[in-house]
């Protein structure tokens, strides 16, 4: 059995619970946290004791992995270099936020092995950073990024978001202006999502926000136009890099590899199932410390399956699928050919321009 090569990390505590977001985060506190990150290095140790595991992507996710204090931080990356062998270690992630990143933070990962930072900016404008709820400025994100870099943290993602309520055209191109200006090696770029059980999703059943498909495809299209020209590959929907900048994680995950996360609400994916842990911090160390399983849910992964799971998150990258794994859905990929939503590129197909702004309904169509 070949080594775990793929490990995500869930931090799921946050400084502010943002109204937009469907994940599992919680605000933290002292206590609790340290409980946390004792329950985390046992569960890595258990998962340690069944198969080996030899990273060559690490992912900090959450939550807000830098809203931990300076001393649990140190605490955390020195567990982890105590229990895993890192020597094969190619891109070690962190999210982070601009309002919890300090100096000292910011060393400690870089003499910890991070190698690159995801930093949720979302916006550099301060009203539309109000909508979303954020608790940082543009100011602070700006200064944040010149932290990180004094830290020798070169590698660096920002995160942004469209399409947000009251958000202009106009205020997008600026957005997009300021981050290029800061040559960051990685830009994601997310449409607004309105996903059930959340603020948001409230606001917009009882008519508080409007969405406008027209004015989010405007906006996906000024995206892709203006961070191409800027010498970016959008190499996924969503993800646009600077040559050799790619986030290897991200792409392992897309490419159906196997990963195992840890942590609360944590996905992993081996040997032919999906598994989750129980989205509950309190209940996760309680299990944990007890030595009884954290998991919540494990479903099977079937063939067919992990064949449809190959062909949607595929055609989300530039490099699309080979044609032969499309042989179940003949009718439905000669449509879409026919229609102009795919293309051919060789022996592989890929979206066309009009069919990265359909993705969501092409991917659909080989789910069935």
């Amino acid at each position: 059995m070949s080594p775990i090569e793929h490990l995500y990390i869930h931090i799921p505590f946050c400084p502010k619970l943002c109204p937009y977001c469907c994940f599992y985060v919680e605000e933290g506190s002292k206590n609790k946290n340290r409980a946390f990150l004792d329950a985390l290095l046992q569960e890595l140790e258990v998962q340690a004791q069944t198969r080996e595991i030899l990273p060559r992507t690490l992912y900090f996710g959450g939550g807000t992995p830098t809203s931990l204090l300076a001393d649990q931080l140190e605490y955390l990356l020195a567990g982890l270099h105590k229990r895993l062998p890192l020597q094969r270690l190619q891109e070690w992630t962190v999210e982070a936020n601009p309002a919890t990143v300090r100096p000292e933070k910011a060393r400690l990962l870089k003499e910890a092995g991070v190698n690159r930072i995801s930093l949720g900016v979302q916006s550099w404008d301060d009203t539309t950073l109000k909508t979303l709820g954020r608790v940082h400025s543009s100011a602070q994100a700006r200064a944040t990024v010149d932290t990180l870099r004094a830290a020798g943290l070169e590698a660096l993602n920002i995160d942004l978001m469209f399409s947000v309520p009251g958000q202009s055209l106009e205020q997008w191109e600026a957005d997009l202006q300021t981050t290029l200006s800061l040559a960051p090696s990685h830009v994601s770029a997310y449409c607004l999502t309105y996903e059930e059980d959340t603020e948001y999703f409230r606001k917009l059943t009882a008519g508080q926000f409007k969405q406008d498909e027209g004015h989010d495809a405007r906006l996906f299209e000024v995206t892709m136009d203006r961070l191409s020209q800027a010498g970016y590959r959008q190499y996924e929907i969503s993800n646009h890099a600077r040559p050799g900048c790619e986030s290897l994680h991200n792409i392992a995950c897309w490419e159906g590899r196997e990963y195992l996360g840890l942590g609360p609400s944590a996905f992993s994916t081996l040997q032919g199932e999906r598994t989750q842990n129980v989205c509950d911090t309190s209940e996760y160390v309680r299990r944990v410390a007890a030595g009884t399983s954290p998991l919540l849910s494990r479903e099977p992964l079937d063939p067919a399956t992990l064949l449809k799971e190959k062909v949607a998150f595929g055609l989300r990258m530039d490099t699309g699928v080979e044609e032969e794994l499309l042989s179940l859905w003949s009718s439905e990929k000669d449509h879409l050919l026919d229609i102009g939503l795919l293309e051919k590129n060789g022996s592989r197909l890929r979206l066309t321009r009009r069919g990265k702004m359909l993705a969501d309904a092409v991917g659909e169509s080989f789910m069935g």
